[in-house]
């Protein structure tokens, strides 16, 4: 009778079992219903973006895909988001644990010799030695989890493990567009010091030309001097450059976890590969693709379910603990039937008193799930921003280079122009110098432009969310 008693109180306990505390729903954020700057409007039946296609089939230099792998593979940043979804989901492991019955086995055998000279007097037939011992299963030990404190616990551990997930997919997106754009970065630099060293080479020559002019008397020693101020000029801009292309290589074989060191080139700058359009598909697509927002979703889940948690400490704590085994002061007795032993502990545990720790506890974890929701509302707000922004960004470098690449052209004719006057002797120097730099800077303008166009692309792809995919 008292074991069905017992079977009867517990399935009882476990029926009326109700979890505290709120039931998640996601927040509704308004989003508009195209990205400010975005050129066409996408379809409803086609909300293709550019964050759909994976980092290799959008950026197709080779050079630069090993470049990306390698980073993949070795960053250092990414391997410690992977060290983090792996400590985060052993801690859920931990948790989820608490919810299973813990069951147990011990094993005790004692050998004990008694002294007959001891100070109590033994009758003969007492034997001096005696071994004993005890074998024990322990069937049940868990506290049953009536109020769902439990469930909340591990629902709050599962949203932290997803939400590091996120996380690491949000360093895979970062380190993608971090290599790229420094790969970019490099590519203008040598397109810089191209230019440089072939404009070095331009104005030598034309000092050769105006010295030859100023020893037959047709050129001043004014003209020297000008001559040998652009080609100083020119000798000083190499090697600040290749300062900063050593410096760039060493920013990229960090982020490929290498000693520092030169970086392999592949296609460049100027016949890079662009996509003919760049779409950026239903703003509603993003809340679902980029790896921050789903980050902060899930985090603003594990804070809702951490108010169950503190509410649950209102409620009494029951503990159920059973034990089945044999004991016996005989060794070899041990497991006949009289030695067998059992017992059933249920115990519950209520607070009464405790200054107020519990209500503030909870007005703690209602104050974070409010932080975290604010967190996820300004997340999404911000990816918006970022999207228009870069949108905006890509369409006006757009047309920035097409009107730079009309400049140099227009600027080599006039270069060209110049000096064919001045070796003519219709024009005078100054004409033909001015135009020698304005075209110098026109130049390093244009593969700059077309830098910040690919940058622009790099971004954009970023802020959509793109990168993360396998």
């Amino acid at each position: 009778m008292k074991k069905l008693f017992t079977v009867a109180l517990l399935t009882g306990l476990l029926a009326s079992c109700r979890v505290v505390g709120p039931n998640y729903t996601k927040p509704i954020v308004p989003s508009p219903a195209t990205f400010r700057g975005a050129v066409d409007a996408p379809s409803l039946t086609d909300p293709a973006s550019l964050a759909d296609l994976k980092w290799f089939e959008l950026f197709k230099d080779q050079t630069l895909q090993e470049l990306i792998h390698t980073a993949l593979e070795r960053n250092y940043d990414l391997r410690d988001a992977v060290v983090r979804v792996d400590a985060a989901r052993a801690n859920l492991g931990i948790t989820k644990a608490d919810q299973s019955p813990t069951i147990g086995a011990g094993v005790e055998v004692t050998t004990l010799r008694s002294s007959r000279s001891g100070s109590f007097p033994f009758s003969d037939g007492f034997e001096q030695r005696r071994t004993f011992g005890s074998v024990a299963l322990n069937l049940l030990s868990f506290e049953a989890d009536v109020w769902g404190r439990l469930k909340r616990a591990t629902e709050a551990s599962r949203a932290n493990l997803l939400a590091t997930e996120e996380h690491r997919k949000a360093v895979v997106t970062t380190l993608v567009s971090d290599v790229a754009a420094a790969y970019f970065n490099l590519l203008e630099l040598d397109s810089e010091l191209e230019i440089a060293r072939r404009t070095l080479e331009t104005r030598e020559n034309s000092l050769k030309l105006i010295r030859n002019r100023e020893e037959h008397g047709v050129a001043t020693l004014l003209e020297v001097r000008q001559g040998e101020q652009l080609v100083n000029s020119a000798e000083r801009t190499i090697p600040a450059i290749e300062q900063q292309i050593e410096q760039t290589e060493n920013q990229i074989s960090l982020l490929l976890a290498r000693n520092p060191g030169p970086i392999r080139r592949g296609i460049p700058l100027m016949e890079q590969e662009q996509p003919v359009s760049v779409p950026a598909g239903l703003p509603s697509g993003l809340l679902e693709r980029r790896p921050d927002i789903r980050a902060a979703e899930q985090e603003l889940i594990g804070a809702n379910a951490q108010i169950g948690v503190a509410k649950a400490a209102y409620y009494p704590r029951i503990s159920l603990t059973g034990l089945l085994g044999s004991q016996s002061g005989d060794l070899l007795g041990l497991f006949k039937g009289a030695a067998g032993t059992w017992q059933f502990v249920p115990q519950v545990s209520q607070p009464i008193f405790n200054g107020g720790r519990n209500r503030s506890t909870v007005e703690l974890a209602s104050a974070q799930q409010q932080l975290a929701l604010i967190g996820y509302e300004r997340v999404i707000q911000t990816a918006f921003r970022e999207v228009s922004d870069t949108l905006v960004q890509h369409q006006k470098v757009r047309e920035i280079r097409a009107k730079q690449e009309s400049l140099v052209q227009t600027l080599q004719d006039r270069s060209r122009l110049s000096y064919m006057r001045y070796r003519g002797g219709v024009d005078t120097l100054l004409n033909a110098l001015d135009a020698d730099r304005d075209l110098f800077d026109a130049e390093v303008g244009l593969a700059q432009v077309r830098r910040n166009e690919l940058l622009t692309l790099v971004q954009l792809y970023k802020a959509l969310g793109g990168g993360w995919q396998d």
